[in-house]
């Protein structure tokens, strides 16, 4: 597309790498083309883990041509909402006010992490004569509501209403990850002249698939001879998985069925030990490939309340490495479409424990050259897209479309019509 010059993009976010949430991944990414295509680009973050507050990462660091500025106070841990969003708000104060010393920002980039950071983004935006860019990657105050850790009466939750309903107003263009959280965002504000549909991607995705006799994670964690179901990622509340945990502590000690759970997160904690679990902590980057591609098939869990509140993007990550869907979830969600259409899983209720033990043997007994060509079929299904490449691009075309610096900005930004 066309470009009017080197613009200045300045990124608002609680969770940027090191930290492994997938939210900062996908910042990330989009920061790093943004800044390869020529573009000078400032990322305000927590210096401290989402998820573990006790980790510290650098202050200051220039990543893949980024600039990335890590502020104090800006995590205290997930142990009360009122906590977190103190510390969203500091985070945000801090970030406002360093920003406001880059010169001649074209665009404020903020998606929901913390939650209120887009209003942040309508601050800056204003201050510097910015365009203000939303990206959406889930839902609030629906998602606590839907956990029940909200009621939809309370102060906090009418006070997120209505600062949604500022942000939408204000921002130049709207990102959502699917229909259903489409619908949702124009419910509260109706923006779809400038509200675009744009799937996550894979964090990483293999020229060539990883067969198992080269993977060096199976080989480290003893995996051979076992079939894995791996669940990869954030153990959100968003994300239950009770239903396939029970299924599999049914199953004797001769079935070679073993549950790999990789990643962290508050759900992870609840997790018992059992026979048929391995409980491991979050991978680097640099390992991801091997670590995805170590399973036969991949646990992808959505919550029943939670379709068009949150998108579980890990699904891309299993189709890039070629491995089956196991969807624990309900019937009436996007990835649930994705694999009954493309015959690239299963899909199963919560609470149906009876029909996941059932799916549960099924893949015990599925040939590996089965579940190897379902794998297949859903990494063609990516290529046929584009890939993680017209992922990551359409996204950057977004951000970049309609931005002019300061008073020279004179026209409307281009928009998309509907849900594209």
């Amino acid at each position: 597309m066309r470009r009017d010059g080197v613009k200045t993009f300045v990124f608002i976010t609680q969770v940027y790498p090191p930290d492994p949430a997938a939210l900062g991944q996908h910042l990330a990414d989009v920061a790093n083309e943004l800044a390869r295509r020529g573009h000078r680009v400032h990322v305000f973050a927590a210096a401290r883990g989402y998820d573990d507050p006790g980790v510290a990462y650098k202050s200051r660091e220039i990543a893949n041509g980024v600039e990335v500025r890590r502020l104090p106070l800006g995590s205290f841990g997930k142990t009360s909402i009122p906590l977190r969003v103190f510390a969203g708000a500091l985070l945000l104060v801090q970030a406002t006010f360093r920003a406001l010393f880059v010169r001649g920002v074209d665009a404020v980039v903020v998606s929901t992490s913390p939650p209120i950071a887009p209003l942040a983004g309508v601050v800056l935006a204003k201050l510097k004569g910015a365009r203000l860019k939303y990206w959406v990657m889930d839902v609030n105050p629906d998602q606590m509501i839907a956990l029940g850790k909200l009621q939809e009466s309370s102060p906090l939750a009418r006070m997120f209403d209505r600062m949604n309903r500022l942000v939408l107003k204000r921002a130049d263009d709207v990102i959502v990850l699917d229909e259903l959280m489409a619908e949702l965002v124009i419910g509260k504000r109706d923006v779809a002249s400038k509200l675009t549909v744009a799937g996550p991607w894979a964090a990483e995705e293999p020229e060539e698939l990883i067969p198992h006799s080269e993977n060096t994670f199976r080989s480290t964690h003893q995996l051979d001879g076992k079939v894995v179901v791996m669940y990869s990622g954030n153990f959100g509340l968003s994300h239950p998985m009770t239903t396939i945990l029970d299924a599999a502590r049914r199953l004797g000690p001769e079935s070679p069925l073993l549950l790999v759970l990789v990643g962290g997160g508050a759900g992870k904690r609840t997790i018992d030990p059992a026979a048929h679990i391995l409980s491991l902590p979050y991978q680097s980057r640099e390992m991801l490939a091997q670590s995805l591609s170590a399973a036969d098939v991949h646990l992808v869990t959505l919550g029943d309340r939670m379709a068009g509140i949150v998108h579980p993007s890990k699904v891309y990550g299993a189709m890039a490495v070629g491995r089956p869907i196991l969807l624990l979830g309900p019937s009436d969600n996007p990835i649930a479409e994705l694999v009954t259409e493309h015959q690239i899983g299963w899909r199963v209720s919560h609470g149906d424990v009876d029909e996941a033990e059932r799916v549960l043997r099924e893949i015990v007994a599925t040939p590996s050259t089965a579940l190897l060509k379902m794998g297949k079929r859903a990494r063609q299904l990516m290529d046929q897209r584009g890939g993680r490449e017209a992922s990551l691009a359409r996204v950057c075309d977004i951000l970049e479309r309609g931005v002019y610096s300061g008073s020279a900005r004179t026209e409307e930004p281009e928009t998309t019509p509907g849900l594209a």
